[in-house]
């Protein structure tokens, strides 16, 4: 079983920063974290940001591209999300994800995923 753990949440204002970190317990081949999903009091799991094992492929959502940047450090076995200049609509709990099942072919698609972190908040104040 995949343990994955998000930290770095907080309450920031407008305009501020924060960076998260996921941390996964396993070194298989579909036990690293890859990509970052939000969700909203009342709204779907959305999709933030993804990277690829060997950081080739990044993608961002619509919302957040030029703001936020994902990166990983395979050596630790860990996720990060730089996330800069924050807006009140960020706010949300953020996951980290792990276990692709390519069946779903979109990387969006929160179904592709198998493991999933605890989540941690974001709260942005205006």
């Amino acid at each position: 079983q995949v343990r994955l753990v998000e930290s770095g949440g907080g309450v920031v204002q407008t305009g501020g920063s924060l960076n998260l970190t996921c941390a996964a317990s396993e070194r298989t081949s579909g036990g690293h974290p890859v990509g970052w999903f939000r969700q909203a009091p009342g709204e779907e799991r959305a999709f933030v940001a993804r990277i690829t094992w060997t950081g080739a492929t990044i993608d961002y959502g619509d919302s957040v591209e030029g703001r936020f940047f994902v990166s990983r450090d395979n050596g630790k076995n860990t996720m990060h999300l730089q996330m800069n200049n924050l807006k009140p609509e960020d706010t949300a709990v953020y996951y980290c994800v792990a276990g692709e099942n390519f069946q779903y072919v979109s990387f969006m698609d929160p179904r592709r995923y198998a493991y999933w972190g605890q989540g941690t908040q974001v709260t942005v104040s205006s």
